[in-house]
């Protein structure tokens, strides 16, 4: 399928659905909930009302289940309540869960508006973050019950090998606007990769992990390069498409969560400097943050989730293994940064529910 030909985001749209005034879709549990239990009632007002949830949805799950895994290092570290940290697990495998039914109906009942989402060149790439998801719930699982865990990694693994090799070879047909090239293009390889590689080891199947790790590390700095040229030398990003920017900071956190999983003894350089470009993305976000929330709050900012729990989950890991120094400093200002962002998110999530603007109906079709 030509990249060219696919539909393109109006500047007046949020590539999470929503609409650029800030009427964006809600996210987490009671969102999910509460469009399954009205999705009958709405649709005889409105049948299109259900219809058009963006796979996007699927960050929630990344940040909260990226949190609980801060939670449980922070446990095993600091001997903070392990409740907290198997809590957001419970929650994100609840919101996984309501998003797999959601999106799947969508698949049967607007076929058309699911495949328009996977023709799209921006849209398409957060369609890699169902399997990251369940990846992700595949970890939180196997503390409990193995086989459940190793269930959910083969069918999250295989679904993200087989969507990451689709979209790049659709990206390797060139056809590509430069105002498409943006952080969501870390979503299938890198972020599918960096998580593969976390919970294959955890699994039990370090040497998988190791090759997982390697096609994480090595599709980063490919799209890395790209990205940075086109930001530094293309206009400016969207209005809509600057909270995507947050996606910029989860490779190196994430990454080093990674590298930390498929090694052993002695952190050493390679895990320091993995951490330190992570910091160094942090700050240039920070430096950007008013330019960013420019864009008002919607779902679109739970891009920066996965990046920021990472961010403070690996210098508890490097703890963990023994570092000391600096890390000791980081650890407890990250983890506490990364508790208040990812609460503002909840609290902005919740409000939206109580103002009736979880979902934006969709602007009208031009002919």
């Amino acid at each position: 399928m030509a990249l060219a030909a696919c539909p393109r985001l109006s500047p007046g749209r949020d590539p999470n659905g929503s609409h650029a005034t800030g009427a964006g879709p809600g996210t987490g549990v009671a969102a999910g909930l509460r469009t399954i239990v009205t999705a009958r009632t709405e649709e005889k007002k409105d049948p299109n009302t259900g219809r058009h949830l963006p796979a996007s949805f699927f960050g929630i799950v990344l940040g909260l289940a990226g949190m609980g895994g801060a939670w449980r290092a922070a446990h095993r570290v600091w001997g903070l309540p392990a409740d907290i940290g198997e809590g957001l697990f419970v929650i994100a495998a609840a919101v996984w869960a309501v998003l797999v039914i959601l999106y799947a109906r969508k698949w049967v009942v607007a076929p058309e508006q699911a495949r328009a989402e996977l023709r799209q060149p921006i849209l398409c790439c957060y369609v890699g973050l169902v399997g990251v998801a369940t990846m992700l719930i595949a970890g939180a699982a196997l503390p409990h019950s193995r086989a459940l865990g190793l269930v959910l990694l083969a069918l999250g693994g295989a679904y993200t090998l087989a969507f990451g090799v689709w979209r790049t070879g659709g990206l390797w047909q060139g056809g590509r606007e430069p105002a498409d090239t943006t952080p969501v293009l870390y979503l299938p390889t890198v972020a599918g990769s960096f998580v593969l590689a976390a919970v294959t080891s955890a699994a039990g199947f370090p040497d998988a992990a190791q090759y997982a790790f390697g096609a994480g590390l090595f599709s980063w700095l490919a799209i890395e390069s790209v990205l940075i040229h086109r930001l530094y030398t293309s206009p400016g990003l969207a209005l809509a498409l600057r909270p995507a920017l947050g996606i910029q900071l989860a490779p190196a956190t994430v990454g080093t969560v990674a590298y930390l999983s498929v090694t052993h003894g002695d952190p050493g350089l390679v895990a320091h400097a993995l951490l330190g470009y992570g910091v160094l993305q942090a700050l240039v976000l920070l430096r950007l943050w008013r330019w960013i929330r420019q864009q008002p709050f919607g779902a679109s900012y739970w891009a920066f989730s996965f990046g920021v729990s990472a961010l403070a989950t690996s210098p508890l890991r490097l703890i963990e293994r023994g570092d000391a120094g600096m890390v000791t400093i980081l650890a407890p200002c990250l983890f506490v940064g990364a508790n208040l962002f990812v609460g503002w998110l909840i609290v902005g999530t919740v409000a939206r529910l109580f103002q009736g603007q979880l979902v934006a109906r969709p602007a009208p079709s031009t002919p």
